[in-house]
């Protein structure tokens, strides 16, 4: 399995802190915003990712990440001339997913919840042996805002409608998927909404009609963020801060995240630091070496 995170975009909704800087790259907390969804495919043990970005900020991507060889990974960079719907991502993602099945996450998406990787294994797994696809589902009280599922009285899901006028319940589809290889194929086929765009929740209801969509539903022990405005930016901000602050561990810290892997040695691992030492990131990473002694 591969991972794509959808990174382009105009950022409208957090302008005018946008004109300039790709909100991926704002920070939540003391990391970038895409260090989050970049980290949790780490966490599920996946190696080759592949970014969507603006061709005016591929540089700053590239800056930042290289090839990933830093941190045993392969990064790759696709350019979206114009953002025309989540489900467009797939499309340019074709090329390097080469038939293999996907982790698909929005870039703007702040994901944290006990066992929450062990949810995404076993859905990569679920994936991977079974094909079709993996969705997650969590309350919101604004639905007409999302994605929104609709189940009939034994929980199972009868179907998904984007930005409903009359939502069928407070379920939205949060932004990580998980799709075997079929998924750039149903893309393929997605006509405009009625909004212009290649909605991602197409995608999931051809799945769900050839009934090969599975749905966890995410409950009270999850916190999800789309941190694509003012005020969910700062509220993600402020739980990163509060958890790492109480706990002393960090969240979506990449390069720790590598090194537990076993993707880099040592070595690899002090390289990193050395170019954050003189930051609270970087003293982090300090404590980590010697916590373990080495």
């Amino acid at each position: 399995m591969k991972a794509v995170i959808l990174a382009g975009g105009t950022g409208s909704r957090l302008a005018p802190v946008t004109v300039a800087v790709n909100k991926h790259l704002l920070p939540i907390y003391n990391k970038p915003m895409i260090y989050y969804p970049l980290s949790l495919a780490m966490l599920c043990g996946i190696r080759d990712v592949l970014f969507i970005v603006n061709p005016q900020d591929k540089t700053d991507f590239v800056s930042l990440f290289s090839d990933g060889s830093s941190l045993g990974m392969r990064i790759e960079y696709a350019e979206q001339p114009k953002p025309r719907g989540l489900a467009e991502g797939l499309l340019l993602a074709e090329d390097f997913l080469q038939g293999d099945s996907v982790c698909y996450m929005l870039g703007d998406n702040v994901f944290f919840g006990h066992d929450l990787v062990n949810l995404m294994q076993s859905a990569r797994k679920e994936i991977e042996e079974n094909k079709g696809a993996y969705v997650f589902g969590y309350n919101v009280k604004d639905p007409g805002n999302f994605g929104i599922l609709e189940f009939d009285d034994k929980g199972n899901v009868l179907s998904i409608e984007e930005k409903p006028d009359n939502p069928k319940s407070n379920y939205a589809v949060v932004g990580m998927y998980f799709y075997d290889k079929n998924a750039v194929n149903y893309a393929k086929k997605v006509l405009p909404s009625d909004r212009g765009e290649i909605e991602i929740t197409s995608v999931n209801s051809m799945y769900l009609q050839n009934n090969q969509l599975r749905v966890k539903l995410l409950g009270r022990g999850f916190a999800w963020f789309d941190a694509g405005t003012h005020e969910s930016f700062l509220e993600a901000g402020k739980f990163v801060a509060t958890i790492e602050n109480k706990t002393g561990l960090m969240i979506g810290c990449i390069e720790e995240i590598a090194y537990r892997n076993g993707w880099i040695d040592f070595s690899g691992f002090k390289s990193l630091i050395e170019k954050l030492s003189n930051t609270d990131y970087g003293q982090y990473l300090l404590e980590v070496v010697s916590k373990e002694g080495i």
